[in-house]
């Protein structure tokens, strides 16, 4: 139950990422297959702190000065994680160019 309640969170923000994709009229570059969408071939990014496009955890604390999550019952803890642990955090950005990493031109 553990495991799928937090499998369920990061669903969740894919969908709110590709909601605002939707709104913005930028869905129409998402690919139509599950291959595309793994390899993240839509236009713009979610950037997760944690992860190695933001590898800083402590940036949290500015992100949680901003949105206050104390006010739908999330805390951060001293090491910066989310509680309760099926919550997310993320920037998102929709420029052209947004991409996770750009290594010998794959973006």
């Amino acid at each position: 139950l553990h495991g799928l309640s937090v499998q369920l969170a990061e669903a969740l923000a894919e969908y709110w990422h590709a909601r605002v994709r939707s709104e913005l009229g930028i869905d129409v570059y998402d690919p139509t297959g599950l291959d595309g969408m793994l390899r993240t071939e839509y236009q713009g990014c979610r950037y997760s702190l944690g992860y190695p496009a933001c590898p800083d955890l402590e940036d949290r604390a500015k992100i949680a000065d901003l949105l206050k999550p104390e006010r739908i019952g999330v805390h951060l803890s001293e090491e910066f994680q989310l509680h309760p642990e099926q919550s997310t955090d993320a920037i998102v950005v929709h420029h052209p160019e947004a991409s996770y990493f750009n290594a010998g031109g794959w973006g």
